[in-house]
Formats: C-alpha cells, sequence, structure tokens
C-alpha cells in the first residue's frame, strides 16, 4: 500500500500521517486528497469500519473524481483483509448506494465529495438498511481506531480474509424507482438535465432515458471530476446559469440540476426562473400524501410557512425538524413520516429506507408536471404564498450572545412567539418570521425571514442585519 507519493513530504522524506480529526465531519469524512489524506488513510478507515462496527458485507461505490479510484481500492483492500465480504459496485450516485444498502441489508461506503470542488474527496457511511452514521453513532470510534492504525497499530486481520466481488446495480436501482413513481403515461415533456459533469449524467440516462415520453437535453453529462464547466453545486446560484439559458433557448418544459454526487436536484420552469425547494416539498408531499392519506411529513423549520400549511390542507400532519440531515432522517424513522423536505433539496423516502434522493424528487415533479397541460411555473405557484430572503450569512465572534441580544430584543414584544428548536425562531402575528441559527463550521450566524409581502420581509430582514451586525 503506498501513502508516501501523494501526502506531501515530512522530515527524511517520510509522509506525514493524516490527522483525522481535521477530516472526519459531524456526518462524513471530506478533505482535500491528497493533501489531507490519501490511499494509506482509506485503507486505516476501511480496517477500521469492519473492526468497529463488526460488519460483514459491505458494498463500496465511488463517484467521478480520479482520487476515488485509488481510495475506494484502498479501502475495499483493507476491509477484505479485516474478513469483510465486500461488493464493488463502481460509479454510482450516493442514493444509489442507499438503494444498493436498504434493497440488500448491507452496510455502504460511497466516496464522495458532493458539491466540493475538485481537489475534495470524502466517504459517506452507512449501515445496513440506509441507516446514517454519524460522530454520535459510530464515526467518531471509526476515527480513532484509523488514526491508531496510522499511528503505528496494526491493522486488524483475519485468517481467512473476505472475498471482492463487482456488481453492477444501476439497472435495479432505475427499476426500483420506477416502481415508486409511474412516468409511462405521462404527456411529452421536454427536459433539460445539467448533471455538472457529476454522477447524475450516469444515472439520468438509466432512470429517465429512453424509459419516459420525454426528450432529454443533456448537459455537461460527460464524467469528469475536474469540473470543466461550473462547480456542481446547484445551490449556487452562478452554477445553474448554463442550465436556465439552455431552458429558454430550446423552449424546455422544466430544468433539473443536479450536485456531483447526484443526491440532491434543483428545478427550474420553463422560463428558467428557479423554482424553490419549499415549493418541491410541497408538490412531493401531496403526492406521497395521495398514497398514504394522513402520514405524517418532516419538514425543517426554514422550509417556507406555506410547507406546513400545504401539508395540513392535504390531509397530512407536518412535523418540524431541525436543519440538518442527520435530524431530519431521525425524525423520519422515530415518526414513520413518509417523506422529509429541506431547504437545501435534500429529499427524503419512507419507501426510500428513509434516504435521501434527488433523482425520486424529480421523477414526482416530472409526474406531477405531465400529468397536466399547465406550465410548471402555473403548477408551482400556489406553493409559493411568501416571500423568502434566503439565507444570509453574517461573521459574528460570539454567535451565543448574538441570538440572546437578538430574543432579548423581541421576547417581551406582543403577538411574538419565540422559540430555540434549532438556534432562535421569532414568529409575528402578521405570519413573518425569521430564524437564526449559527453555523457548526464557521463564525457565521445565518439568517432566514419570510414574509407575506416583499415590503415586510425587506423589514424584518433589514431590522434583524441591523441588529446583528452592530
Amino acid at each position: 500500500m503506498r501513502g508516501e507519493s501523494n501526502a506531501g513530504r515530512g522530515e527524511k522524506g517520510r509522509t506525514p500521517v493524516a490527522r483525522l480529526n481535521e477530516i472526519v465531519k459531524a456526518y462524513d469524512i471530506r478533505g482535500k486528497a491528497p493533501e489531507q489524506w490519501d490511499e494509506t488513510a482509506a485503507a486505516a478507515l476501511g480496517a477500521a469500519f469492519i473492526s468497529v462496527t463488526g460488519q460483514s458485507r459491505l458494498v463500496v461505490a465511488r463517484d467521478m473524481r480520479e482520487t476515488g479510484v485509488g481510495l475506494s481500492a484502498a479501502f475495499i483492500r483493507a476491509a477484505a483483509e479485516a474478513g469483510a465480504e465486500v461488493i464493488d459496485a463502481g460509479l454510482c450516485s450516493t442514493d444509489e448506494i442507499y438503494f444498493i444498502s436498504g434493497k440488500y441489508d448491507v452496510a455502504g461506503a460511497m466516496f464522495t465529495a458532493s458539491h466540493n470542488p475538485a481537489d475534495y474527496n470524502g466517504i459517506k457511511l452507512c449501515l445496513p438498511g440506509a441507516k446514517p452514521m454519524s460522530l454520535d453513532t459510530g464515526l467518531a470510534d471509526i476515527r480513532d481506531a484509523a488514526q491508531a492504525i496510522l499511528d503505528g497499530r496494526p491493522a486488524p486481520r483475519v485468517d481467512v480474509p473476505g472475498t471482492v466481488t463487482s456488481v453492477d446495480y444501476l439497472a435495479e436501482y432505475a427499476d426500483y424507482l420506477h416502481q415508486l413513481v409511474d412516468l409511462s403515461a405521462i404527456r411529452p415533456l421536454s427536459v433539460v438535465v445539467d448533471a455538472g459533469n457529476g454522477m447524475a449524467g450516469h444515472t439520468v440516462p438509466a432512470v429517465l432515458g429512453e424509459r419516459i415520453p420525454a426528450k432529454i437535453i443533456p448537459l455537461y453529462f460527460e464524467l469528469d471530476g475536474t469540473f470543466p464547466n461550473h462547480e456542481a453545486n446547484p445551490l449556487e446560484p452562478s452554477n445553474l446559469v448554463d442550465l436556465q439559458e439552455e431552458v429558454r433557448r430550446t423552449g424546455a418544459d422544466i430544468g433539473l440540476a443536479f450536485d456531483g454526487d447526484a443526491d440532491r436536484c434543483f428545478v427550474v420552469d420553463e422560463r428558467g426562473e428557479p423554482v424553490s425547494p419549499s415549493a418541491i416539498t410541497a408538490l412531493v408531499a401531496e403526492a406521497e400524501l395521495a398514497k398514504h392519506p394522513g402520514s405524517k411529513v418532516i419538514h425543517n423549520l426554514i422550509t417556507s410557512r406555506a410547507v406546513a400549511e400545504i401539508i395540513t390542507e392535504a390531509g397530512g400532519e407536518p412535523v418540524r425538524s431541525r436543519v440538518g440531515h442527520s435530524f431530519i432522517k431521525a425524525d423520519m424513522a422515530d415518526t414513520g413520516a413518509v417523506f422529509g423536505g429541506e431547504h437545501s433539496a435534500h429529499y427524503y423516502f419512507r419507501d426510500f429506507w428513509f434516504a435521501d434522493t434527488g433523482m425520486l424528487a424529480a421523477m414526482h415533479v416530472l409526474a406531477a408536471l405531465g400529468g397536466t397541460d399547465r406550465p410548471l411555473s402555473e403548477l408551482v405557484a400556489r406553493y409559493d404564498r411568501y416571500q423568502a430572503s434566503g439565507e444570509i450569512n453574517s461573521t459574528v465572534a460570539d454567535q451565543a450572545s448574538v441570538i440572546d441580544a437578538v430574543e432579548e430584543h423581541y421576547r417581551d414584544q406582543p403577538d411574538v412567539e419565540t422559540d430555540r428548536m434549532d438556534g432562535l425562531t421569532v414568529s409575528f402575528s402578521d405570519g413573518s418570521w425569521f430564524n437564526l441559527r449559527p453555523s457548526n463550521t464557521e463564525p457565521l450566524l445565518r439568517l432566514n425571514a419570510e414574509a407575506t409581502t416583499s415590503e415586510r420581509m425587506s423589514q424584518l430582514r433589514d431590522e434583524v442585519l441591523d441588529h446583528i451586525r452592530r
């Protein structure tokens, strides 16, 4: 196993040992490769995953990043040497590995850095049944065991090593999604898809290609982890420009943009205008509630207030959640919710082992659009009941003190409610509200505000920003 060529040289030409606390985050592993971690670190993580979790079967896949080939191979080799039966699924989207983990009840390791720049790579780990892992549910123990191996402790070995087999699950994944959403009878649609040179270029042809009555207009389907056209991060408006222009140029009915590992999907309408993830959450919630009447639906606390209203109107029970996929997945499992949506365009489904899949959300949108003669802008207009500020970040050294000061200012005002579920949420009797949350990784406060009119939203936004930045 070679680690010395990639991680930079230390004293006397030796490779510095990777410090895993720098790359093991709250819910996944992510860092610059090979600067922060290399194949030696990947092997240590593979051995540690098996020894800590006790799993005997494991599926491993990777996205299109060049470093993923060596990193995943080292992880696979070490996991097999620790006794595991390893399935190498090759190139996959993240939601495809959740499908494999869920259907076959095996642990999973997906090598991806999602929407991060080209020099990053990482691993998303899950237990059988696509159950997520975090620092509180085993990831910290894996980190510490792998660090011990890197620091000189022998990696675990068994007398009879495990096996490695290669299996392609793409067709099975596509078949399963079509069991959940039937697109065979939709009207003919013209759909522009921007894969951003990410894994949607691999999965969209299999799922949406010739299987539905739609013309797929591809943008950047070539798998290229250097992202030569734009970063595969549709949350950044500049990365939607090409999609918007192509929708307008071709007169398409809809545009879809996926992030690098294709677990998130963003939508633009026939005018090239972005459709808010809150509107998509409401639309998909209605579709799921039509199949499962009276079910619970999770929404995080910074989605539009319209989401909870529409869930209730559709006969469902809205359940408010903290921001972050670990919280929403835990709440879904605890409540048995049929669906969950986040402002960041992560969409979770009970029928998909409570995991997130942008592809399934996109299929719901296509089903709704293809079942009506109306354009998408009209279809989603009724979900846009409020004016939102979008997320605004402010650099703040002492986040807690600022949040306390803002709460003190509003707490005793008439017809005002405050809560601390996640940061500070302040709600007013006129239907307006704002949430102020600290970043977990940077000295930032994140503000989201919403109101019934743009004038009230702007007034509230500027008022809170003045308190924050004084």
